[in-house]
């Protein structure tokens, strides 16, 4: 007996055709279909771009001033560089390539601010991965009121905690930290540690709480199936949550990634200000000089040190969206 594939019955076809379309008609309804349709108006585009323009004037000027001597910068604006041309670049060569003992290179600064960024970013996702794993999948005795603690923490100002964080790692973690580096010499003999542990502690927060957001919407079922499988938390969490959840993780580390950079208060508080372990941040705050004179050289390094954060930005920018709407709507 031969075996015949059924044919297709257009009424089938039809049926299919009309699902498809009352699918369609009804998306719109739901939560997630009205964000998409405001998103992707003409109005929403338009206000974009103009969104987009004036945010991007400061930075052009703040790129045509770098390239200028110091006497057309005082005495014109920046608009008016075709009534008054000039360009040098003895600005970038005076703060990355300065000889001066009283005026260090602008490049080892660059390097502190990337061991305090890398780490206190690198912490910050490692510990709010974890806990926002825990809240979402784990379930113990008082969940809630403890998730509902740690979000109420990113309404404590900053400054109240900062002079007995201070006072804690001045008399624990210093001295634990040279007795590391006599241990274990790989180990910065700089004040990093305290940079690190304080950026951590504010970041987590909000990190838990984004993450949560994102994990917590992975379906049931694959969690379930890990567990009926007889996988551990520590291997769900591994190869089964971490892989879901990089959007979401690529897009917190660009907001902790992006915070920390630009940070100056905590690092002035928790490195001592000492040029060895010193952010860029603090030396651009030296470079416009003590009456403002150096307005040249303030311009050209804050253009070198927006560079940094761009590369990172635009490498993780296919995550950016995703991460950032994750369990932000929901049908």
């Amino acid at each position: 007996m031969s075996s015949v594939a059924p044919a297709e019955l257009p009424i089938d076809r039809e049926l299919a055709d009309g699902e498809a379309a009352e699918v369609a008609e009804h998306e719109p309804d739901t939560k997630a279909g009205r964000v998409k349709k405001r998103l992707t108006s003409r109005t929403a585009t338009i206000a974009s771009i103009i969104i987009a323009v004036l945010w991007t004037i400061p930075t052009f000027g703040l790129l045509i001033s770098s390239f200028r001597p110091a006497e057309l910068i005082r005495t014109t604006g920046w608009w008016t560089i075709f009534q008054n041309p000039g360009f040098t670049l003895e600005n970038y060569q005076d703060v990355l390539f300065s000889a001066s003992s009283s005026s260090p290179q602008l490049g080892a600064y660059i390097v502190n601010s990337i061991a305090i960024t890398v780490l206190g970013t690198l912490i910050t996702l490692v510990f709010a991965a974890m806990a926002a794993y825990a809240f979402a999948w784990i379930k113990f005795k008082w969940l809630n009121w403890l998730f509902i603690f740690v979000f109420a923490l990113q309404i404590i100002p900053l400054q109240m905690s900062l002079v007995p964080l201070l006072q804690i790692f001045s008399t624990v973690l210093r001295p634990m930290q040279a007795w590391l580096h006599d241990m274990i010499p790989i180990i910065p003999e700089q004040n990093y540690l305290p940079l690190w542990l304080a950026h951590a502690m504010f970041g987590l927060p909000l990190a838990i709480f984004l993450l949560h957001n994102f994990i917590s919407d992975i379906p049931a079922d694959v969690i379930e199936a890990a567990r009926v499988d007889g996988a551990t938390h520590g291997q769900v969490f591994f190869r089964i949550v971490l892989p879901l959840a990089t959007p979401a993780l690529a897009s917190f580390a660009i907001f902790q990634f992006i915070w920390v950079w630009n940070d100056l208060l905590v690092a002035l508080i928790f490195s001592g200000g000492t040029q060895d372990v010193a952010p860029i941040t603090q030396r651009l705050a030296e470079l416009v000089g003590t009456r403002g004179q150096d307005w040249q050289l303030l311009t050209a390094a804050a253009f070198i040190s927006i560079i940094i954060p761009l590369i990172v930005f635009f490498s993780l920018q296919r995550y950016f969206v995703r991460g950032l709407l994750a369990g932000a709507t929901k049908g």
